[in-house]
């Protein structure tokens, strides 16, 4: 499989070379395909950022922006304002949030965070953790959100 380079007009691009056993690189090229990547260079840039995005969720400084995922079952008394609660308690973090009604009393919430990797994380858990939360889940990238509304000259 030839290797193609995409480069960006806006940032420019750095070319490495990498030595893989021959089944790696079979799994990568299986992997490249299945998920429709343009190359291989395509799918290592974008697992290398995934893991440095982790990295740096590891070690929590660092001003992060994402959403957590929770499903739960509504029916569960006091759940929707433990949530909501929660949310307002962290209101510097969370942005906004959405919730989706689902068959059997189940609710998918999606609620968009910004704020240090540790809090956020905490934040997370702490939800995650609620009785009659069945799954929840944090996925966090390195961008900001840009200010909502920019300060004036004096303030």
């Amino acid at each position: 499989m030839a290797d193609i380079e995409h480069r960006s007009e806006s940032r420019p691009v750095s070319r490495i070379s990498i030595s893989l056993p021959e089944e790696l690189l079979t799994e990568l090229d299986e992997m490249v395909a299945a998920r429709g990547f343009a190359s291989r260079s395509q799918a290592i840039n974008d697992m290398l950022h995934q893991s440095l995005v982790e990295h740096k969720r590891e070690r929590g400084d660092d001003v992060m922006a994402g959403t957590i995922t929770l499903f739960y079952d509504n029916s569960v008394s006091g759940l929707q304002k433990q949530l909501a609660d929660l949310q307002y308690r962290h209101i510097a973090e969370v942005i906004s949030s959405l919730h989706v009604h689902l068959v059997h009393n189940q609710t998918m919430e999606v609620i968009l965070v910004q704020g240090p990797a540790k809090t956020l994380q905490a934040i997370a858990d702490e939800m995650i953790t609620k009785r009659g939360v069945i799954s929840g889940k944090m996925q966090l990238v390195t961008a900001v959100i840009p200010p909502l509304h920019p300060s004036t000259p004096g303030e």
